[in-house]
């Protein structure tokens, strides 16, 4: 099957993956939700001296500053995802899924060699990239797989 040997040729550089939102490590999170917020994000890298050292995320703000109560002034260190899971621009899109679905991540940072971010994919990135090579079958779909019409629609 073609896809399948794509999955495993094609880099994550051919998703074209979002360039980094970044903030530093020292910085509140009220800045982080600032910038989120400005950009349309829902996933910022966090950085110290250039390096990538975490990762927040929505559901970070929600679940480690809401629903703890704490405040907005709290530094991206107190509530970051430290040292997230992450791909390089030179590895296959296989890869790159694997990490997504083992993981439950909807963002992966993108980094160079020396751990220096250069993007982050989505997957919606990936959804895009499976449309591209199924898009009769993608398009096709029934709203719910288990209900399909007895009879053919249409002329």
């Amino acid at each position: 099957m073609e896809l399948t040997r794509n999955l495993r040729v094609d880099t994550v550089s051919r998703l074209d993956p979002t360039p980094p939102r970044q903030i530093e490590v020292t910085r509140p999170v009220s800045e982080a939700v600032t910038l989120m917020r400005q950009e349309r994000v829902g996933c910022i890298l966090v950085c110290e001296k250039g390096r990538l050292v975490g990762l927040f995320t929505e559901r970070d703000l929600l679940n480690r500053i809401m629903g703890t109560g704490r405040p907005l002034t709290v530094t991206m260190d107190d509530c970051m995802t430290p040292t997230p899971v992450t791909v390089h621009r030179r590895d296959s899109i296989r890869t790159a899924i694997k990490k997504m679905q083992g993981g439950g991540y909807r963002h992966l940072p993108v980094v160079d060699d020396n751990n220096i971010p250069v993007g982050i994919l989505s997957v919606k990135r990936i959804v895009h990239y499976l449309v591209e090579h199924f898009p009769a079958a993608i398009y096709n779909l029934p709203p719910d797989a288990k209900n399909l019409p007895s009879e053919r629609e249409g002329a």
